[in-house]
């Protein structure tokens, strides 16, 4: 039996001191440093100063690998780290300390990831060698038709062409049938050693009690819009407002948050499985709340939900075999982003390559920039649910396609990608990595889609309904036109890199449609450029939209080359962080026999690098 962590808040490694995590309140009665000092319009002297180096490597790096022996796990916020960590010790495995790990997130990073959210993972089963790929997104639900959006007046806009074309951008119009609930269970169920009661225990006592908000997540709570039914949205849910303010006030860097309707919900999962959610009182919940909104969910969509086991997208890249997940998800465009740098470099650069260019240079990221517009443009053509459009995955990853596209690109000269128009598909998730030692490897994605998803907040029950059917499209000619019971375009990825028939890394980066770009930004990192896997999130990185055309460059990297690519054509802007998404991965390293044995760990040793740019940590044991 798993006890809840309250006397073990603050435990980053095995064999760390315990430590109470309330501390009396006469310890906070002296002036503390402030948690934010350059974000306050009263700026800190400490904002003007300038990074320090590290002691060897490259100096820019943020910190170290972590690196362990037996287990790991890294995610976006060290509480729900720490929490995986824990269930590992006390005897689950991988897949376990993922749920865990998920369901403290859905207290600690709410904007990002709920029960009612989506789910997708990659699991190596090291007992079978064998990797297996779940989805668990959402379906719409009855009534979502292009029919009844008319009637409420939305259209599709041929500006906006892309994914979303026509839809609101929030509400409950937005939402679909949930899967993650389902997919908790299903791993669980499947691979996992430990129950729902035991998994769930870290996150409903943080739920009970509070924890810290911290610096990034307090920026990231933001009011979202999402009422009326027609011409949403202006105007915020009033159950949200009761459930994610205090005192009608979004909580501030250092304020203790409580959710006790969540802790309520996790505890129905631990007493009745997903059936609670799916066939009980909060099913009844959902569709109570959608029904009031105008929305067409139905008890039977709820209880009839099933997530599906399918085969990852796979290629090769620079003799590594990357696994991605496939259609519906949008992250098979890193494996066709890769395919055309491959393919296509030796025309484009006629003799240099990403790393004779190196990531100073002009030409490195135009490269990488035109091969994701191509990837990209195969991805707004033909994604969809391949339950009810064939998607032909086969042939968009053969090597002859990436080849064909070659000639589109103009080494000198940035290319548009269509009629320009404004378009948002950012995205707020999670991403998270696990492994264990028994070799188990988990690469996990769960989201609400949005920030705090559709806007609307099931009462009582302490979660908000995922916005998801916002990526839907109303052209009819689209197959990614809404219907009952289909699965939208999903900007969501999860991948699994092999070497040799073995495990080598996740892959996962966080962020809305930065998602694909980002996984194979960071694998060019690490493959054709030599970054370890802090270094490779640390780099800087872009995040280029498809509908406006537009280049995002972190600000560093636009000082570089901005102006260079600038000249190009292209249509560049300088952004912070917050563009480009959060980097996660772990690597299981070979390790030699031990010193006067002949033994060998099976899995190696693991190494693990969490993005700078978000609040996480990467802890091991």
């Amino acid at each position: 039996m798993i006890t809840p962590l309250r006397c073990l808040r603050g435990v980053a490694t095995a064999g760390a001191a315990l430590a109470p995590f309330f501390v009396p309140a006469l310890a906070f009665a002296q002036a503390t440093p402030p948690l934010s000092v350059c974000s306050a319009e009263a700026k800190a002297p400490a904002c003007d100063a300038v990074r320090g180096d590290r002691a060897d490597g490259w100096r820019a790096q943020a910190r170290a690998e972590v690196m362990a022996p037996h287990g790991m796990v890294t995610t976006s916020q060290p509480l729900a780290a720490q929490a995986g960590l824990q269930i590992m010790l006390r005897g689950g495995n991988a897949i376990d300390a993922a749920v865990a790990t998920a369901a403290v997130l859905n207290v600690v990073e709410p904007m990002s990831t709920g029960v009612a959210g989506d789910l997708f993972a990659i699991i190596y089963v090291a007992k079978e060698r064998k990797l297996y790929v779940l989805n668990a997104s959402g379906m719409a639900p009855t009534g979502a038709t292009v029919e009844r959006f008319d009637e409420l007046g939305y259209r599709a806009d041929p500006s906006k062409w892309g994914p979303g074309s026509g839809m609101p951008g929030r509400g409950i119009l937005t939402v679909t049938v949930p899967g993650s609930a389902w997919g908790w269970e299903e791993v669980l169920n499947r691979f996992g050693k430990l129950t729902f009661k035991e998994v769930l225990a870290p996150a409903i006592d943080y739920a009970d009690n509070g924890f810290p908000v911290s610096q990034r997540i307090a920026n990231d709570w933001r009011v979202p819009n999402a009422l009326p039914l027609r011409g949403c949205c202006t105007s915020p849910d009033p159950d949200w407002i009761a459930t994610w303010t205090i005192d009608g006030n979004k909580p501030v860097a250092g304020q203790i948050f409580r959710n006790p309707d969540l802790a309520k919900t996790f505890r129905l999962l631990q007493q009745h499985g997903r059936d609670a959610f799916y066939k009980g009182e909060i099913a009844q919940a959902i569709v109570a709340k959608s029904t009031a909104l105008g929305g067409s969910m139905t008890l039977r969509d709820l209880a009839s939900y099933q997530g599906e086991w399918v085969e990852a997208a796979q290629t090769n890249y620079r003799g590594y075999s990357l696994n991605e997940l496939p259609p519906p998800s949008q992250a098979w465009g890193a494996n066709l982003m890769l395919n055309i740098l491959e393919a296509c470099m030796p025309k484009w650069a006629q003799g240099a390559t990403l790393a004779s260019l190196g990531p100073r240079s002009p030409k490195h990221w135009h490269f990488l920039v035109e091969a994701k517009k191509l990837a990209y443009a195969d991805l707004f053509r033909y994604n969809a649910d391949p339950r009810f459009v064939k998607v032909p995955i086969d042939m968009l990853l053969s090597k002859a396609h990436a080849e064909s596209l070659c000639m589109k690109v103009d080494s000198e000269r940035a290319s548009a990608t269509g009629p320009t128009s404004t378009d948002d598909t950012e995205g707020d998730t999670i991403v998270l990595s696990t492994a264990d030692d028994e070799g188990n490897m988990v690469s996990w994605v769960n989201s609400n889609f949005s920030g705090f998803g559709s806007g609307i907040t099931v009462p009582g029950y302490g979660f908000v309904l995922h916005n998801r059917g916002a990526l839907f499209s109303l052209d009819r000619k689209s197959p990614n036109v809404i219907a009952p019971h289909k699965r939208p375009f999903n900007t969501l990825a999860a991948g699994f890199v092999m070497k040799d028939a073995n495990p080598l890394m996740t892959i996962l980066l966080m962020g809305g449609d930065v998602q694909a770009q980002g996984h194979a930004q960071a694998l060019v990192n690490i493959f054709d450029l030599g970054a370890n896997l802090q270094a490779a999130t640390d780099m800087a990185r872009f995040h280029h939209l498809q509908v406006p055309n537009l280049l995002q460059l972190e600000s560093n990297l636009y000082a570089l080359v901005g102006s260079n690519l600038a000249g190009m054509g292209h249509n560049v802007v300088p952004v912070d962080g917050a563009s480009v998404g959060g980097f996660q991965s772990i690597l299981v390293a070979p390790v030699a026999p031990s010193a006067g044995t002949n033994a060998q760990r099976p899995h190696g040793f693991y190494r693990a690098g969490s993005d700078h740019r978000k609040d996480g940590q990467a802890v091991g044991w």
